[in-house]
Order: structure tokens, then C-alpha cells, then sequence
């Protein structure tokens, strides 16, 4: 029995459920149409908790997520540059590796949620559907944007210092 109170073949078919669903609304899809990911294409990527709830105010569902990030990562199939956790959402750029976008997102979500409800003892959707990405042009400044990732915290006013908010990295430091 998982600590949710589900079993492992409940938890296979939630991962298989959600593997299988459109991340995106029909209208999403219909904005999408054409679109394709590059491998090796810097993303600027952000999504938001299901209702914007604060569900990284727990610090222990925050390094959930990273975990899973790092683990799509070491999987091959992103290259991270930088990254934030907000309460409610997070801003990624990464490299896009050995998997299209969409399926690394499906990834990242999928997993980081079973964690966070088997971590927090809770049920239910963590995550809204779909994601806004943007892939930068071959003139956009990476360091610009990281920045702007890092710096989230700063404009929300949750901290004074960016040295003192916990959940953010960027490789050039």
C-alpha cells in the first residue's frame, strides 16, 4: 500500500492514464498544429501548479520537482541551463535533447506529481494542463533570459536577496 493509500497497480495506472492524455486543450492543440521541437533548441519553459496553488511552499514538494528534473536530465533528455520554483509554477530553460518537448513536459509533470502527492500524502491533479514555451532565436541573449528566470523571486517580493530563496540554479554560477 503506497503512504496515498493506493497500491502499486493503481499508481501504474494513474502514470499510464496520464502518460496517454493530451496535455493540451483543444485549443492548445490547434496552436500547436505544425509546431515541432528541436533537438539541441533552447526552450524557455513555464507551468503552472492545477488552481495556482502554492504547492511549492512545501520545501520537500519543491526538491520533488528538481529531483525530477534532474532526472529527465541525466536521462538525456534535456540539457538544464537554468530553472526557478515559485509557489505556483516554474520557469525551465533547457537544451532540448534526445525527446521532443511535449513528452519531456509529460515526463516531468507526470512523475514530479505522483512524488508530490505520495510525498505530501495527498491526492489528486498537481499540475494545469499544457505548459507556454518559447524557443529562443539564435540572437536572443541566454544569459538575459537566465536572469530573468533566477530573478522571479526578487520581482514577487519573496525575498530581498536572491541568495536567500532556496529553489534555483543556473549552470553559469
Amino acid at each position: 500500500m503506497l503512504a496515498n493509500g493506493g497500491n502499486r497497480e493503481q499508481a501504474r495506472s494513474y502514470t499510464k492514464n496520464i502518460m496517454t492524455q493530451s496535455i493540451f486543450t483543444p485549443g492548445q492543440q490547434a496552436l500547436r498544429k505544425g509546431r515541432f521541437s528541436e533537438t539541441g533548441r533552447i526552450y524557455h519553459v513555464t507551468s503552472a501548479t492545477f488552481q495556482r496553488l502554492p504547492i511549492f511552499d512545501n520545501f520537500r514538494a519543491a526538491r520533488c520537482l528538481v529531483a525530477e528534473m534532474r532526472a529527465v536530465q541525466e536521462d538525456g533528455w534535456v540539457n538544464t541551463l537554468a530553472w526557478v520554483i515559485m509557489p505556483d509554477h516554474f520557469h525551465w530553460l533547457i537544451e532540448q535533447g534526445s525527446r521532443d518537448l511535449p513528452r519531456t513536459l509529460q515526463r516531468l509533470k507526470s512523475r514530479s506529481a505522483i512524488g508530490i502527492n505520495r510525498l505530501c500524502r495527498i491526492s489528486g491533479q498537481v499540475w494545469q494542463r499544457g505548459y507556454y514555451d518559447h524557443a529562443l532565436r539564435h540572437d536572443e541573449n541566454i544569459h538575459k533570459v537566465a536572469r530573468y528566470i533566477a530573478a522571479n523571486p526578487l520581482r514577487a517580493g519573496l525575498v530581498k536577496s536572491l541568495g536567500d530563496y532556496p529553489h534555483w540554479d543556473a549552470i553559469w554560477l
